[in-house]
């Protein structure tokens, strides 16, 4: 049985430049086909944050890793985004956007795509100077810890709380991440949205050397724990990943998307 404290020792060895390669680049961000991954992903959001319903003072993105893709299409929505990460890496990786720093990932395709499924006109380069300009803060957070972000310049919870693969790649098992869910639930203001994207059935993943462990969720089990902890689901949607790309960087069988909304009576 793998414990919370040997899964944050293993992602120790976590690579944000293979795990980048490994699935934000062709085949799974192939941007020429609608059912391919990540547009599906970006489609997901940008459709969620079209409605008008989600918006406000401030986002929180819960285990941002090395990507800003999944805020892309919430950056019109909120005065300001928090990005946080466990890993002092990834941290960097995402500093170092932020600052426009040479020989990053190119978020260009992503930024392209996701102006388009606006449908607002909206020039990609504008839509860049905008999420840097939002993103305020880049800090360490702790999805084991009652208190996930110790941090002063956090003084009240988030209208929104966005989270892309961090709760189930981060746990060793199912009742970690039911309580890692209610760690960041305390987060989030009641009434505000939590926006999830996550694995289906996997097992593991690949960052380079690092073979991180993730807890196999099905979508009764994503479903069960957003319900257990006082939220109501707006939207759920799931993927199937197509054997053209399963292409042995993990063992992953789908993707979900969760719309949930924080109850405003506990």
């Amino acid at each position: 049985m793998t414990s919370i404290a040997a899964v944050g020792e293993n992602y120790q060895k976590f690579n944000p430049r293979a795990y980048l390669q490994n699935n934000y680049m062709p085949p799974r961000a192939d941007f020429s086909s609608e059912d391919c991954a990540v547009p599906w992903k970006l489609r997901c959001l940008a459709e969620a944050f079209a409605t008008g319903e989600i918006g406000g003072k401030t986002l929180i993105d819960i285990g941002s890793g090395p990507t800003i893709y999944q805020l892309l299409s919430a950056c019109d929505h909120f005065e300001e985004i928090i990005v946080t990460d466990y890993l002092e890496v990834n941290r960097q990786v995402l500093r170092r956007w932020l600052q426009d720093e040479p020989g990053g990932f190119d978020w260009s395709p992503y930024l392209k795509h996701a102006c388009s499924l606006e449908g607002k006109g909206e020039h990609w380069r504008e839509k860049e100077r905008k999420l840097r300009e939002k993103t305020k803060h880049v800090l360490p957070i702790d999805i084991h810890q009652p208190k996930p972000l110790w941090s002063s310049q956090v003084q009240e919870p988030a209208d929104t709380l966005v989270s892309a693969f961090c709760l189930e790649a981060s746990s060793p098992d199912m009742e970690s991440f039911q309580r890692a869910l209610a760690n960041v639930t305390t987060l989030l203001k009641p009434g505000g949205h939590f926006l999830m994207i996550g694995a289906l059935e996997e097992s593991y993943y690949l960052a380079g050397e690092a073979k991180l462990l993730v807890v196999p969720v099905t979508e009764a089990d994503v479903k069960e724990t957003f319900l257990q902890n006082g939220y109501r689901i707006c939207q759920f949607r799931t993927y199937v990943m197509p054997p053209s790309l399963k292409i042995g960087v993990d063992d992953v069988r789908g993707i979900f998307f969760v719309n949930a909304q924080k109850c405003e009576h506990e």
